[in-house]
């Protein structure tokens, strides 16, 4: 185990700003899939120099939302149903390993603190989506964070910043809020009880429900903006 969760390297102000406006044209289509993204234009169209435009594509690079090649340059990877599936999936089977390690260890201070932690989310009721989204990332934070596989544990906090920047363009539907809240309770009554196959079969589902309702909202705002009517799904495809 560590002795404490890992923490991102600090960027500045700057590369922040950039990184996240040209994450946000990539998500909205601004930026079209495979566009080629060149610095100086970025540079001039953000009014920055070039250092911080490089530094964003790196850490877009890092996140998965842009491609890098040497003959090629810099292109927008497309964000479509295969790139969320492929994240959630990978997620399905990181956070059970990382959860399994926790379940061997946690302590009863850890359990009292992740009862604190949902009953705040409870409270909140996704009436102010950032404090939930914190006090979600610091629920499961509470799980993996002192995780010896540092590689694995930075995947997941990866894959989490990615589906929560594209997740972030859409509401949450009542019946994936009423899934989160039942799906943490199933998982703290499993962490209680000592339960580690019904624990990281919880963690696995949520994990999973949390892609699936992303690409969901993903295919409904597509069928708003072409304005065809609402495509009929199979039940299983939902959270």
């Amino acid at each position: 185990m560590t002795d404490t969760p890992i923490a991102l390297e600090p960027r500045t102000g700057a590369e922040l700003a950039v990184h996240e406006l040209i994450r946000e044209d990539i998500i909205t289509g601004h930026l079209r899939p495979n566009e080629r993204l060149k610095v100086s234009d970025l540079a001039r169209r953000h009014g920055v120099s070039t250092s911080p435009v490089r530094e964003a594509l790196q850490m877009l690079r890092g996140e998965g939302f842009v491609v890098m090649n040497m003959n090629r340059g810099a292109r927008v990877r497309p964000i479509d149903e295969a790139f969320i599936r492929n994240i959630y999936e990978v997620e399905t089977v990181i956070e059970p390993y990382l959860l399994r390690n926790f379940m061997q260890l946690v302590t009863e201070e850890q359990i009292v603190e992740l009862e604190r932690i949902q009953s705040e989310i409870e409270r909140n009721d996704f009436a102010d989506s950032k404090r939930h989204r914190d006090l979600d990332f610091e629920f499961h934070l509470v799980t993996y964070g002192r995780h010896y596989n540092t590689h694995a544990l930075e995947l997941w906090q990866k894959h989490r910043d990615i589906l929560g920047a594209i997740g972030d363009r859409y509401p949450i539907a009542l019946g994936r809020r009423k899934t989160v809240l039942r799906e943490h309770r199933e998982l703290l009554a499993a962490i209680r009880d000592q339960d580690i196959d019904t624990a990281c079969t919880v963690i696995a589902r949520h994990a999973e429900g949390s892609g699936k309702h992303t690409i969901e909202q993903m295919r409904t705002h597509s069928d708003a903006q072409a304005g065809s009517p609402p495509r009929i799904r199979a039940a299983t495809t939902r959270a």
